[in-house]
């Protein structure tokens, strides 16, 4: 017999954890649910239509393809085999597992664009799948939560991102974290910058890479894509500045004047208010969201950190861009979004622009886990079990469970008819803190024995007094 397992990359989850998972779920929908955004579900299966082409060359390689049902290879010949995969692949195979939830968020905002009030604002929690390398807090099969806004250029969304990032690990306990920005504006000044040299997407690549793979694999990857050693210095140069928020955006209009950078333009709001930084477009954006986080009583301006290294690898975004990191955790980002100003055109609807971020379930867990700040800890939800000792004693027994239910009290009783020992260790292995004994003595008397499992210090109470003395403790 073959011994059963599961993929690597994907995870049972026992009660326990599933208990602490939603919790991580309930604070994460309770504050996104404080700040307006409305539940939405996509389909597991999106079209490959829909998927290919939004996350760049990499993203692409790590989308699982789902094989047309019936015989797939019907239509296949020889030559399609001898033309390679990218020729083969949709004969064989039109549908895909979701990568992310932002891409289908955008397609359903593009079929049900008559329907929808801007700013639209949704969240949504599903699982999503990579074709990735498993590894710790690297995973194949995993749940997002992500907060989006479609149909406004506001930076007031950006804002309150990092207001809903702060409110929601606070909410779980993680107060020592770094909520990293940083603007897609500001990467191609500083592309610019080096004189336009190589490919623009070769080099945000390679600089998100930056945190995993060094300086020195970067540039390593750098001079393979064409970069001279040069520009390679100049760039490092300008994403190494250091300073406060402020001081790291008037370093960096510095360094682009001196190159020569032309002004890409600005926001209208950020102009007006005279702090357009030379209206270099990033740079301006990037301050008045600090400004919109000042104005909203932002309190942990140490825990957000201006990272001119942070590009996001995904190829839509198109302005701010934001991660989140635990400091004391040897963990990836536990969160990361960005703003991307024509997703939906690809669906046909060109000219919406949006912002979302996403928070990583599975590595929140894990960061949740390794600094032991779980305080859900029971496997059940279960609050009492009520023992009998045999079959007339159970069915005695079931009024009173279903009183205890109709009251909000979860209960259950034990199924067979067993040693009494044998039902205390069952409510003790899983974690069930209260037991009714209801033996035949108990129903002859009209009373029960409620036993506190943790001290096993028990009581008498009448039958009829048991829910209104559970219920008021």
């Amino acid at each position: 017999m073959q011994k059963p397992s599961i993929p690597k990359g994907t995870r049972d989850f026992g009660p326990a954890q599933v208990a602490r998972r939603q919790h991580i779920f309930n604070v994460i929908r309770r504050t996104f649910e404080s700040f307006g955004f409305a539940p939405l579900e996509t389909p597991t299966l999106e079209n490959l239509s829909v998927l290919t082409g939004k996350y760049g060359d990499e993203g692409d390689q790590l989308l699982f393809k789902v094989l047309n049902s019936g015989d797939f290879a019907k239509d296949v010949t020889a030559e399609d085999l001898a033309s390679g995969s990218k020729a083969l692949l949709p004969k064989v195979a039109e549908k895909g597992l979701r990568y992310d939830l932002t891409v289908p968020f955008a397609r359903y905002v593009a079929m049900n664009r008559g329907t929808l009030t801007f700013p639209f604002k949704r969240y949504q929690m599903q699982p999503v799948w990579r074709a990735d390398r498993p590894q710790r807090g690297r995973y194949r099969e995993f749940y997002q939560c992500d907060a989006d806004v479609v149909g406004t250029d506001s930076l007031l969304c950006e804002a309150e991102i990092v207001l809903m990032m702060a409110q929601v690990l606070g909410g779980l306990g993680l107060h020592d974290f770094t909520i990293k920005i940083n603007h897609r504006g500001v990467l191609r000044n500083i592309y610019q910058a080096l004189g336009g040299e190589g490919r623009e997407t070769d080099l945000f690549v390679a600089i998100d890479k930056l945190d995993k793979i060094g300086r020195e694999g970067v540039t390593k990857e750098l001079l393979e894509r064409g970069f001279s050693e040069l520009t390679i210095d100049t760039l490092f140069a300008l994403l190494t500045v250091e300073g406060s928020y402020e001081e790291k955006l008037q370093r960096l209009l510095a360094g682009f004047v001196t190159a020569g950078v032309e002004p890409d333009g600005t926001r209208p709001s950020a102009a007006e208010d005279g702090q357009d930084t030379a209206n270099y477009r990033g740079l301006t954006e990037l301050a008045e969201v600090r400004d919109l986080l000042t104005a909203s009583g932002f309190k942990q301006f140490d825990r957000l950190e201006f990272d001119p290294t942070l590009a996001r690898g995904l190829s839509y975004y198109t302005g701010c861009i934001f991660e989140v990191k635990i400091n004391n955790v040897q963990m990836g980002s536990v969160s990361g979004g960005g703003r991307y100003d024509n997703l939906t055109g690809s669906f046909g609807l060109p000219g919406v622009s949006g912002v979302g971020f996403s928070f990583g379930v599975d590595r929140l867990y894990d960061c949740l886990e390794a600094l032991d700040l779980f305080t859900v800890t029971g496997e059940t939800p279960t609050r009492c079990l009520i023992t009998h000792f045999d079959v007339a004693s159970g069915r005695a027994a079931l009024p009173l469970l279903a009183e205890l239910r109709a009251a909000g009290i979860p209960a259950e009783l034990y199924p067979d008819a067993s040693k009494l020992q044998k039902q205390f260790k069952y409510a003790d292995a899983k974690g069930i803190p209260l037991v009714i004994i209801m033996g035949p003595e108990e129903i002859a008397a009209g009373v029960v024995k409620v036993k506190i499992m943790q001290t096993g210090t028990e009581r008498v109470l009448p039958i009829g007094e048991v829910v209104t003395a559970l219920t008021a403790e």
